[in-house]
This record gives structure tokens, C-alpha cells and sequence, in this order.
């Protein structure tokens, strides 16, 4: 690996993750901005209630916080459709509907958290809005620079603050944006900066986000410090390895679900009809009939890309001891007996496959059998869809955390992994 010195460039995908990461702050603009970035590499944006294109080429939509986009092969073999799920969203917190607050000569915001953030990982740290406004005329999206912080209790006024840190989610996760100003509207403040008249908003879906930009650390620059690498890492993969794929024999897909993290049961998750309606709108505008369509279905295979554990050095007990990847060892490959994943031999080799095929090193990963094992996308889609799939991801340091933690090759690795497996390989 080139030797890091401060200032120095990143590796060219990490830099377009990062500029990736940065140009997401929230789901909705994540969705956007994949779809901005297909379009600018010769894809073709559809209106999702206008009939679908059958002839060649890449096509995308957005609806709200998720996008689909698909590539049509010039020599299509037998129908089949090759597709790769991740998520948008991540956990953190959502501005609530009348959120401004005055108390004790502060101003400040009312949130809910949303999904499972690691919640001390905000404390201390600036973080801005982003989201959509909604008026009478459509909706906009806004992002804001950093507007608000979560004050921690000085140890000088609790001093067992070290040593035992407990939030309560209502009282102490309560931000603050002002002091001594008991008529500010933060709410109004988001419209001026969207360009939007105050009193034209009817509605908003803003979350928070922090400010603070990706980085390389480490002391060879080995390791990428970042927000929302779950799951937005494995989004920018799927992305990349669709905009640069030359020729297939299957109907490339790429899925990203809006609301994973809270259980993905919405019309823009993965246990929603999204994926499953444009599917089969595809086969249709592709002439498929019933015993076709079956067929392709059977043939197809998912990659769930989501983000996985790096074995954690000051808590080792946790992992399974035979099974503890590393950063900058390849993308895993995740196993759990009770579909907690969606992985299963065949899918196995499936991906093991195309990372041989992409010069790829892959590590696997297992939960240890008294530590409970997260979710994806992956046994949802599955279960809706009845397509084989296979779960994946990079490793991640301090997930769920406000950032996180990977190394700088995996997610370039993943992103050749995903382009094998969309080539066929």
C-alpha cells in the first residue's frame, strides 16, 4: 500500500466514496444522488408510472429514500435477472413534527431516534439536518451545515460519568442550536436555507447527520473514518460496479431500500412491493409469459451487500474465535443458521466465484452463539421474492456508531466483487 502522509490523495475509490458519503446526508438524497450518478454514466431516468423501456440499456427510478436501476444486455440469454440489495438509510435521529423548544434560556430540537445509533457516539459532536420540505407545489431537498450539538454532563457535575454513562433517549439526547433567543424557529431556519418561505412548508422528513468529513487515518492511511459507511458503502459499490459493467447475459439490477434499519416494513423497504412489482412490470415490457417469468426467478440469484463485524480488538470475547475478519482482507461472506442471513452453500460459491474471478479476497463471518446476530435485507427479499441470495459486506469497526470504521481496499474490493457477479463470472 502507498504510504500516507497527511494531506496526501486518497485511493481514487475511497476518495469517490467519501465525495459518495458526503453527498448523502440523508436517505433521500442518497436515492438522488445514485440516480444523478447513473444518469451521468448514460442511464436513463423513468417516471414510475409510465410503462417501462424494454430495449437495451441502463434505466433507473427513484421513489422517496430508494432507488432501482437495471441494465438491460444486448444479447440477453435465458431470462434471468442478476441483483445486488443494500440500504440508504442509517441509524441516527428524526426531527420531530413541532420541534423547537425553549428551556432554561436554551433553544432547542426535538428528536426521535431512529433505528439502533450507537447513542453516545453523538454527544459532542456538530451534526446539521437533511431531508425533503414539502409545500403545496412539491418538495425540495435541503441540507444544512452544522446547526446542532448534544452537550455532554461536564464530570465536575456527575462524577460517575465515566464510569457509568446512562441516556435517557427522551431527556439527554436533546440538542441545542441556540441560546437566548426564545422566538427562533428551527424549522424556518431549514426553509431559508432551502431557498422556501416558512410559511409554505407543510411538511418535512429531515434527519440529523454529522459534519464532520470522511477520512484516512492511520499509519499508513490504511483505514477510512466515515458516517454512515452502514450502508452506504455497499450502495456506492452497487453503483459503481453498474455504471462500469461492459456485457452480461442476465438483467443487472441494483436495489436500495429506504427504512432497513427500523425493520424495512414500509412501501419503500424491502418487505414492501417495490422490487418485486418492478420485476415483474420488466418481464412483461420483455414479453416474458408466466412460465418465463417463473423461470427467471428461478435462475436469478440476490446479493445482500451490508455491512459486517471486524473482529473488535478490546472486546475479542464477542466474536466467534475462529472466525475474526480483518480490515483490508476482503469482503465477507455472512453465515447464520437461523436466516438471521440468507447465505446457504450454493449462494456461497456463487459469490466466491466472482471474487476469485475479480482477483477478490473474501473472509467469512459467524456470530458467536451467545452474542445476538443483526439482520439484512437479504432473508426479506428472499422470502418475498423466492430468489437465492447470498449475504455480504465489508467489515466495519464501531457500527452503527455516528462513524465507523473499515479499511480503505475492502470497499473497492467489494465493488469488483459485484461487477463479477454482474458480468456472470
Amino acid at each position: 500500500m502507498d504510504s500516507y502522509q497527511p494531506g496526501a490523495a486518497m485511493p481514487a475509490h475511497i476518495e469517490s466514496l467519501a465525495a459518495f458519503v458526503s453527498a448523502s446526508p440523508s436517505s433521500l438524497h442518497a436515492a438522488r444522488h445514485t440516480a444523478d450518478l447513473l444518469v451521468a454514466s448514460g442511464f436513463v431516468e423513468m417516471d414510475e408510472t409510465a410503462p417501462l423501456d424494454p430495449r437495451p440499456g441502463g434505466y433507473v427510478l427513484v421513489r422517496d429514500g430508494s432507488v432501482l436501476a437495471w441494465w438491460i444486455p444486448e444479447n440477453l440469454g435465458a431470462p434471468a435477472f442478476r441483483i445486488v440489495g443494500a440500504h440508504t438509510d442509517s441509524p441516527g435521529f428524526v426531527l420531530k413534527p413541532r420541534p423547537t423548544s425553549s428551556f432554561l434560556g436554551w433553544q432547542q430540537a426535538g428528536m426521535e431516534v431512529y433505528g439502533g445509533p450507537l447513542l453516545n457516539s453523538w454527544l459532542d459532536r456538530e451534526f446539521g439536518l437533511a431531508g425533503r420540505l414539502v409545500t403545496a407545489t412539491g418538495s425540495t431537498l435541503v441540507s444544512t451545515g452544522p446547526l446542532l450539538r448534544i452537550p455532554q454532563v461536564a464530570p465536575h457535575l456527575d462524577r460517575s460519568v465515566n464510569e457509568k454513562l446512562v441516556l435517557d433517549r427522551q431527556q439527554h439526547l436533546h440538542p441545542v442550536f441556540a441560546a437566548g433567543r426564545p422566538g427562533a424557529d428551527l424549522l424556518a431556519e431549514v426553509a431559508i436555507v432551502a431557498g422556501l418561505e416558512p410559511a409554505d412548508v407543510l411538511g418535512h422528513d429531515l434527519c440529523a447527520f454529522v459534519t464532520e468529513p470522511p477520512a484516512r487515518i492511520g499509519l499508513d492511511g490504511e483505514l477510512f473514518a466515515s458516517p454512515r459507511l452502514d450502508n452506504l458503502a455497499s450502495v456506492h459499490a452497487g453503483l459503481t460496479a453498474l455504471a462500469g459493467l461492459a456485457d452480461a447475459d442476465a438483467i443487472a439490477v441494483l436495489v436500495c431500500f429506504d427504512h432497513e434499519e427500523v425493520g424495512s416494513a414500509s412501501a419503500t423497504g424491502a418487505s414492501g412491493p417495490l422490487l418485486e412489482t418492478v420485476l415483474g412490470r420488466l418481464a412483461d415490457a420483455l414479453g416474458w409469459n408466466v412460465q418465463e417469468s417463473a423461470a427467471a426467478r428461478a435462475r436469478s440469484v440476490l446479493v445482500s451487500a451490508d455491512a459486517g463485524h471486524a473482529v473488535h480488538p478490546n472486546y475479542p470475547q464477542l466474536h466467534d474465535p475462529d472466525h475474526r475478519p480483518l480490515p483490508n482482507a476482503g469482503p465477507l461472506i455472512k453465515f447464520n443458521a437461523n436466516q438471521r442471513y440468507a447465505t446457504d452453500a450454493v449462494g456461497e460459491a456463487i459469490w466466491r466465484r466472482a471474487c476469485a474471478a475479480a482477483g477478490v479476497p473474501t473472509q467469512d463471518f459467524v456470530s458467536n452463539n451467545s452474542v445476538p446476530c443483526g439482520s439484512t435485507i437479504g432473508p426479506l427479499s428472499a422470502t418475498r421474492l423466492g430468489i437465492r441470495t447470498v449475504d455480504v459486506g465489508i467489515p466495519l469497526l464501531s457500527m452503527h456508531s455516528a462513524r465507523e470504521l473499515c479499511g480503505v481496499r475492502d470497499p473497492g474490493w467489494l465493488a469488483q466483487g459485484i461487477g463479477a457477479f454482474y458480468a456472470g463470472a
